[in-house]
């Protein structure tokens, strides 16, 4: 065990000691404040549940309450009076705080307890004697006064536990001193600053064993607990010394009457805080015949590792909950300040080729650290924490520390360096780099599977959020292929009325000249306006109103329309031949004339460019046929091409690779199918080397429907 360890002061450290209760200091701030009553006293009680409860027991116990129907928490509050109250809520939480330190289940506090009562009540009343403001702070003093015992039975239990049930006289001081190098005055003064209590009342305890002509100039409320320790200690059935109430400045009547009137005080403060004093008059302090063990090391080490379990369980919740890499670094930051007094800490993450570290999360003072790196093959023990994931200490004693190391102990100002992988699954993620002040080594070192634990656990978060974003990353990347394709389908069916507008123009303008009319042109030309408004509004998923769809659609006359309209426009070239054999009789069928112009704008172009040296398009309508027990009204659209490769065939409703160039190349037929099959039909091709021939089955209205059709390419 080093120096270190062995002085109290460290260990007085890492004791873990507890901290003030919140509604304490609240209920300070306004006994200081101005025209603060009871109002705002009610609202700090009913913040606690404890505190509430409390109120409530001592507002309805027989010494407050006769009625039979209990209070509420206003009626309660009104009954006991502000100075009760205050009274209350200073003693229930000093209580609560003293109870929350090591081993006050384990020790008789009773005789501690009634000296701290006795000691607060004699305080706050010296102070009204003395018109000193703060009658509460004087009371709390004195309560705190001899909470340094405390805090040095929780730091070394085996060497201060003789001492504790010792009498609290000027000779107490000297042999703590000896023995721990520290008094209670001084361990009490520090745990009060830490509480950030008034510095007044920090000097208030440290200097309440000092001979009485060192404090007789001091402010009051050092003066005042000084001589209410001293009162305490004295049996109030014997008289006081002349010259008692000197110190500040009472008479000896005053004095006497605040000293034989404390015991009745402390009486009713302990039965309401439920401390029993009885028998205390013939208590006899234990024998020590060896310094007491304070638990059983097995047990301790239990204990330890059993809160150190719940605490990890608690921590992976945590980072569980975090949606991104950066929030949840400062959160296991944040964590592992709290648990482990790492007051400077850094992240490491290992880059892309797993050869170094890289610094990417530290505290806003800390920014510079931020393009700090570690390479694995440089040495030094955080190069060897992630290789070995295992929890590394660094010290310069060691020897092991490389230059970076060495300048990270710098910039923390600490003596020792914690290196903790951020290991899952036998992959080392990075590594959290904390600062450990040199008290807090031994402590540290004691946690280190917890400390494995808690970067087990952050690592796995890590890779939890990693995953999230690979599984996000996908969905964002198939919207974006969905966006790409839906964009081709839109150019390439767009591109169809608008080549027929670009030549109806021609058209127009040749009319034009010629003087001849141009009210059929001009119609085509709205049609084919109003087309493209109509394909974009379907592919953006835009219902258009009821009034522009038509439910039925005579087939013949889209068909004899479209024909007219490739020969008119000057679609085609003079090489390609187009026509079309219409059945005698109406063919209505079910969907929309656009949709239906729409698929014999595509195979007529398709079979266009299929034909490169010219050939024949003809447009055929059959009639009714039976397709699975339903009748479908026949629609062939064939040309005399060269056909379609065989390799192509399989695939021909899909979007492929085609041999035509152009960027929307392959998708027409897709775009076939998919409107085709809208529509309630069904598509086959048949091709060979004297040409190509589409088939469709188009629905007629009030048909039964039929099973799922499929669509299939027949040789």
């Amino acid at each position: 065990m080093t120096q270190s360890d062995q002085d109290i002061r460290n260990r007085l450290l890492v004791a873990r000691l507890p901290a003030m209760p919140q509604i304490l200091l609240k209920l300070l701030e306004l006994c200081q404040a101005d025209g603060a009553g009871m109002a705002e006293m009610a609202k700090l009680v009913a913040n606690d549940a404890g505190m509430t409860a409390k109120v409530l027991t001592v507002a309805n116990s027989a010494a407050y309450h006769r009625g039979g129907q209990k209070v509420a928490l206003l009626q309660a509050l009104n009954t006991l009076g502000s100075d009760m109250l205050k009274t209350l809520v200073i003693s229930e939480s000093v209580l609560q705080t003293f109870n929350s330190f090591p081993y006050s289940t384990q020790m008789d506090l009773r005789m501690f307890w009634k000296h701290a009562l006795t000691t607060a009540v004699l305080a706050r009343e010296l102070a009204r004697a003395m018109n000193y403001a703060q009658g509460e702070e004087a009371y709390l003093a004195g309560l705190l006064h001899d909470v340094g015992r405390l805090a040095l039975l929780a730091a070394a239990p085996s060497e201060y536990t003789a001492l504790f049930y010792g009498p609290d006289n000027d000779a107490l001081c000297a042999q703590e001193e000896r023995g721990l190098q520290i008094s209670h005055t001084e361990a009490g003064a520090w745990l009060v600053e830490r509480w950030n209590l008034d510095t007044f009342m920090a000097d208030a305890i440290l200097y309440h064993h000092e001979p009485e002509s060192r404090v007789a100039g001091a402010h009051p409320l050092i003066r005042i607990v000084h001589l209410a320790h001293a009162l305490a200690n004295q049996d109030s059935a014997l008289p006081l010394a002349a010259n008692a109430g000197d110190l500040c400045q009472l008479p000896e009547s005053t004095l006497t009457a605040i000293h034989q009137g404390a015991a009745a005080q402390v009486e009713r403060a302990a039965s309401v805080l439920g401390i029993d004093l009885g028998g205390l008059d013939d208590w006899e302090p234990p024998v020590m015949q060896a310094p007491m063990p304070a638990v059983s090391p097995v047990q301790q080490r239990m204990n330890e590792e059993m809160r150190h379990m719940t605490l990890a369980a608690e921590v992976g919740q945590s980072f569980s909950r975090q949606k991104d890499d950066s929030q949840l670094l400062r959160v296991i930051r944040q964590n592992a300040h709290v648990l482990f007094d790492l007051e400077h800490t850094m992240v490491l993450m290992m880059n892309g080729n797993a050869q170094a570290l890289v610094g990417v999360s530290v505290a806003e003072h800390l920014q510079r650290l931020s393009e700090f790196s570690v390479s694995l093959a440089g040495g030094g023990g955080i190069a060897q924490c992630a290789v070995q994931q295992k929890v590394a200490f660094l010290s310069r004693r060691d020897g092991l520390m490389n230059l970076a190391e060495e300048q990270l102990l710098r910039i923390f100002g600490v003596e020792c360096l914690i290196a903790v992988p951020l290991s899952s699954g036998g992959r080392c993620l990075g590594v959290l780099v904390g600062g450990v002040p040199a008290h807090l080594v031994a402590d540290v070192k004691r946690r280190e599977r917890f400390l494995q634990a808690f970067g087990a656990q952050a690592a796995g978060a890590l890779l939890a959020i990693a995953s999230n974003r690979s599984e996000v990353d996908q969905r964002i990347e198939a919207i974006k292929a969905e966006h790409r394709d839906s964009a081709h389908r839109v150019r390439h069916e767009v591109n169809n009325p608008l080549a027929i507008i670009k030549n109806y123009l021609g058209v127009l303008d040749d009319k034009l000249a010629r003087q001849e009319p141009v009210d059929g042109e001009l119609s085509v030309l709205h049609e084919e306006i109003d087309r493209v408004g109509n394909i974009l509004s379907d592919f953006a998923g835009v219902t258009p109103p009821a009034a522009a769809v038509a439910a039925k659609v005579e087939l013949n006359k889209v068909v004899a329309n479209v024909v007219r309209l490739f020969r008119e426009s000057k679609f085609l070239p003079p090489s390609v031949d187009i026509s079309a054999r219409l059945a005698t009789q109406d063919c209505e069928i079910e969907g929309s004339a656009d949709t239906l112009k729409q698929i014999l704008v595509n195979l007529i172009k398709n079979a266009v460019e299929a034909m490169p040296r010219g050939g024949r398009i003809e447009i055929i309508s059959g009639g009714p046929v039976q397709r699975d027990d339903r009748t479908f009204y026949s629609l062939r659209v064939k040309d005399n091409g060269p056909g379609i490769p065989p390799a192509q065939r399989s695939r021909l409703f899909s979007p492929v690779q085609s041999t035509k160039a152009g960027a929307n190349r392959g998708i027409g037929l897709s775009i076939v199918h998919g409107l085709v099959t809208k529509m309630g039909g069904r598509i086959e091709c048949q091709s060979s080397a004297s040409g190509t021939e589409f088939e469709m089955c188009l629905p007629v209205p009030g048909a039964a429907a039929s099973a799922p059709l499929s669509a299939q390419g027949r040789r």
